[in-house]
């Protein structure tokens, strides 16, 4: 396999949706425990989890 293939699976697939996951946790638990911190860092996690492959593959795409 092709280095740029394994590195552009894991901006693509695997770290947004780890990143996702936490933030959607973060999220529930702020919410759930009135946390206004936990609540907005959950929101910043899910959101860069779902724009980090547009910013991160084109640069890894030849």
């Amino acid at each position: 396999m092709d280095f740029g293939v394994n590195v552009t699976m894991v901006f693509s697939h695997i770290l947004p949706s780890i990143l996702g996951f936490i933030g959607f946790l973060l999220m529930i638990n702020g919410i759930m425990d009135k946390h206004k911190n936990i609540t907005i860092a959950g929101v910043g996690i899910f959101v860069i989890a779902a724009f980090i492959p547009f910013i991160v593959i084109p640069f890894l795409l030849p």
